[in-house]
């Protein structure tokens, strides 16, 4: 549950700032949740081939439904993918505007005497 929470959040945070720089919301939102749930996966599958190698008969009870400290830890680890994926997209976007003419620039002469 708390991690459509966690989902919902980084689609509007992507989403607000691909408004901000004039790009498409939904694109960077989808972008978001990608993020999100594949560094869940990452973490999922990588955890899941330590405890087998490590520890093969630990496998057969495992679950993962309710909170444990795996599932916070996979959590914060998201959450920091999601942000460092977002502040180097904040990063390529002010290069792109810093890099574009400025709208002034482009007004000249569009205006009627």
């Amino acid at each position: 549950m708390l991690s459509i929470f966690i989902l919902i959040g980084a689609y509007r945070y992507y989403a607000q700032l691909a408004e901000r720089f004039g790009k498409t919301k939904w694109h960077y939102g989808l972008l978001a949740i990608g993020v999100y749930l594949g560094t869940q996966l990452f973490f999922g599958f990588s955890y899941g081939i330590y405890k087998g190698v490590t520890d093969p008969d630990s496998l057969d009870g495992v679950d993962y439904t309710g909170f444990s400290l795996i599932n916070m830890i996979s959590w914060v680890i998201s959450i920091a993918a999601v942000y460092g994926v977002y502040k180097l997209l904040e990063r390529k976007f002010l290069k792109e505007n810093i890099s574009k003419p400025s709208l002034e620039i482009e007004k000249i002469g569009d205006q009627d005497l």
